[in-house]
């Protein structure tokens, strides 16, 4: 009985897999699929990949560089030899070089910081003097100033919260900072609406340094002299070119004059390396830094103010440059008015072999075997057009300001953006649209990862299981920090941002040393993983061309949200029982009678009592929603004619879309973003509510209402269109 009983599980294991369909394709036409993409995959060379990555790193190349034109005619070159109609796009966008970059410390003692990364030996492209970009975080106000010294940790809300309880102020002061912890424009941003007057950002060894490896050239890790670049540009407010918010930036574009410009920074900011920070941060005195402000320097961490004084200069030449993007069309066959759109950016601060050229090079020979396989008779139904943007590190510009140039073709064409950057050894990372968690999931499952012969998912939920997470498959949000940004956060694009990584850490990014031979010592030796990459981003474009229907699923989606819905309601719950907590201790004297009488320290207060908060018009939203939900997923693909398809399709495409006001603003206050991080599209120059949480998190009760009936009403919105949806489908 028992063994007949295994049998029967068996043969039914078996018959369901042997009907298991791909989504978006009926069972014949998945096989066909299945086919493709296996020809697709069986003409991907790693060797392109290294020897691209050569070509493109072989020089430094940020925006408006004479070999980031070169490399933009060469990348153009080589998709037409593949096929595709290409052309490039240009705009004309500001761009701050600098001109004067000083920092010294003036009390108690003199130092001057060197403000150089040494060339390595065994590298011979960090000795390119002459060519490299000096460190510097672009759209930096220009600025001399000079004051007392204040270490602020990471420069996060949370630290200035701890400097207020010691009774440090930072106004007038200079804040030095160290990297990680956030976006690095939030710690200029915070720090001047906390009153300072400067900002010096530095790469703490206990994050990138010799606390976690061996140092380059000998280890992948940061050495003494690396200085990390960056923009520093208010992209929450608006990323893209600063003087032409909300339009792009054409040769004869009406802009703003720099003084009107919202993105620049109130402050002067300069990145030092830790070479550079250590006699800084030794000269101070006063209070002890936290523990888990430490960082792995050999001194005792204090905060200050003083008696450390530095005086810190900067100007820059502010000038209009060239930005290219590399736009390659290959034309659908039976839907040439619907795109699919995969990019990648090509310009980097320094060489960028990982940043941004490791994933340049996967999307090249993504679609130099796509474009082989159409010209044998493979021709995709949609278009794919596959994207080079320029001028990303500077603040995502080139992407956006094309956005901004095509946005109502693409509202009215694109049906998915696949992004990617950087890219190493390791394991699969997506994020993205929620209704496209299902079909990336079926993806990452046909792709075999190249060290363990399992599927990249079976390697990446082994890692997440590991480290205490869900054994499924699910999108991480997208907030900001790459060329989806645009387009998802704007447009109402349903956007995917993907690669590899994990195993391939390092102190290189927007160093001097991110080049060729680290890449090849440290990231991805055999450009496996760029294989991997390309093989598992060319499966989603080629499943997007081809699908009958467009492969989105809403049942992941509304569980995102409706898990978030309910993180939200524990997390208040977990703040009530703080805050009881925390105000018996205040009563009862605790934290005067625990206090060293020997330390100045301000004793905490009060707070306010933690209301209970009425969920139930949004509980009621996600109730008729899901009903129709599931009601929407009952439409059965075989059970459609084509025109019904195509009327479906229409749907789909639009369905971002119902998150984006008619101004451009993101309908999401669900959506995972911190108050004081570049994660939430705010629009141009307009300043979007903080979501639910943060409103809690604030005690801003009204807010935070306010807040929850903006969501309601945006979910009974979409339960509206997916209703009107369905009713259109079935008549």
């Amino acid at each position: 009985m028992k063994k007949s009983l295994l049998l029967l599980l068996l043969l039914c294991s078996i018959f369901s897999f042997a009907q298991e369909s791909i989504i978006g394709f009926s069972k014949e036409s998945a096989e066909k699929q299945i086919e493709l993409e296996s020809k697709y995959e069986a003409k991907l060379k790693t060797t392109n990949l290294d020897e691209w990555m050569q070509k493109l790193a072989a020089r430094p190349h940020w925006v408006g560089t004479e070999f980031g034109k070169e490399n933009v005619d060469w990348i153009a070159d080589k998709f037409k030899s593949w096929g595709y109609k290409t052309k490039i796009e240009e705009y004309q966008v500001l761009f701050p070089y600098p001109k004067v970059r000083l920092l010294e410390m003036t009390a108690p003692e003199v130092y001057k910081a060197k403000l150089e990364a040494k060339a390595v030996e065994g590298d011979p492209y960090t000795a390119q003097a002459d060519e490299l970009l000096p460190s510097y975080n672009a759209f930096s106000t220009d600025g001399d100033v000079e004051a007392e010294l204040v270490f602020v940790n990471y420069g996060v809300p949370k630290d200035y919260e701890e400097l207020e309880k010691l009774g440090i102020d930072v106004k007038g002061k200079i804040v030095i900072a160290k990297y990680y912890g956030s976006w690095r424009g939030i710690k200029p941003k915070l720090a001047a609406e906390k009153g300072a007057i400067g900002c010096i950002i530095y790469s703490d060894p206990k994050d990138d340094g010799y606390y976690r490896g061996d140092v380059y050239p000998k280890g992948a890790f940061k050495n003494k002299t690396g200085v990390q670049r960056g923009s520093v540009m208010d992209m929450p407010t608006y990323p893209g070119d600063v003087l032409t918010p909300g339009y792009a930036a054409t040769k004869n574009a009406e802009r703003l004059d720099r003084s009107e410009a919202k993105t620049i920074t109130k402050i002067p900011v300069l990145p030092i390396s830790y070479e550079d920070a250590q006699p800084l941060l030794e000269a101070l005195e006063g209070k002890n830094a936290p523990e888990s402000w430490r960082g792995a320097l050999p001194i005792t961490y204090k905060i200050g103010p003083g008696p450390a004084k530095v005086h810190l200069k900067l100007d820059f030449d502010w000038k209009l440059v060239p930005a290219y993007n590399v736009i390659a069309t290959l034309k659908g066959e039976e839907f040439p008015d619907e795109w699919v759109l995969r990019g990648n950016h090509h310009d980097a601060w320094v060489h960028g072999a990982n940043d941004p050229i490791s994933g340049l090079v996967a999307l090249m020979e993504e679609a130099r075997a796509v474009g082989a396989l159409a010209k044998n008779g493979n021709k995709p139904k949609r278009s794919i057009v596959y994207c080079a943007w320029d001028a990303e590190e500077p603040g995502l510009i080139g992407s956006t300001e094309w956005v901004e140039d095509h946005i109502k073709e693409l509202q009215e064409k694109a049906v998915i953006y696949i992004n990617t950057d950087g890219n190493g050894r390791g394991f699969l990372n997506v994020g993205g649209s929620h209704s496209l968690e299902a079909m990336v999931a079926e993806v990452a499952k046909a792709v075999e990862d190249p060290q363990t012969e399992v599927s990249v998912s079976e390697r990446s939920l082994a890692r997440k299981v590991l480290n205490g997470g869900e054994n499924s498959f699910q999108l991480y949000a997208l907030g900001s920090g790459s060329d989806y940004t645009p387009f998802i956060q704007h447009a109402g694009i349903p956007s995917l941002n993907l690669g590899f990584g994990g195993e391939n850490a390092g102190g290189e990014y927007h160093t001097i040393y991110d080049t060729y031979p680290h890449y090849k010592r440290f990231k991805d030796p055999k450009f496996e993983y760029g294989v991997a990459l390309a093989n598992t981003a060319g499966r989603i474009t080629l499943r997007f061309a081809n699908a009958e229907v467009l492969p989105m699923k809403f049942k992941p989606w509304f569980k995102t949200i409706k898990d978030y819905v309910e993180e939200i309601h524990t997390n208040l719950d977990e703040m009530r029982k703080e805050t009881k907590t925390h105000n018996k201790l205040v009563e009862n004297d605790i934290y005067q009678l625990t206090a060293d009488p020997t330390k100045e320290i301000i004793i905490p207060k009060k707070k306010e009592i933690v209301p209970f908060v009425d969920f139930s018009v949004l509980q009621n939203a996600l109730t008729n929603l899901e009903a129709t939900i599931h009601e929407f997923s009952a439409i059965k693909l075989e059970n459609l004619n084509d025109n019904k398809k195509e009327e479906l399709n229409a749907i789909l495409q639009k369905t971002e879309q119902q998150f984006i006001t008619d101004e451009g603003l993101p309908r999401r206050p669900w959506f995972k973003h911190q108050l004081y991080a570049p994660g939430f599209y705010t629009g141009y120059g307009v300043k979007t509510l903080p979501g639910i949480r943060e409103a809690l998190e604030q005690r801003n009760w009204e807010e935070a209402n306010d807040q929850m009936t903006i969501l309601a009403k945006t979910l009974n919105d979409f339960d509206e269109y997916l209703q009107n949806a369905i009713s259109k489908i079935e008549s």
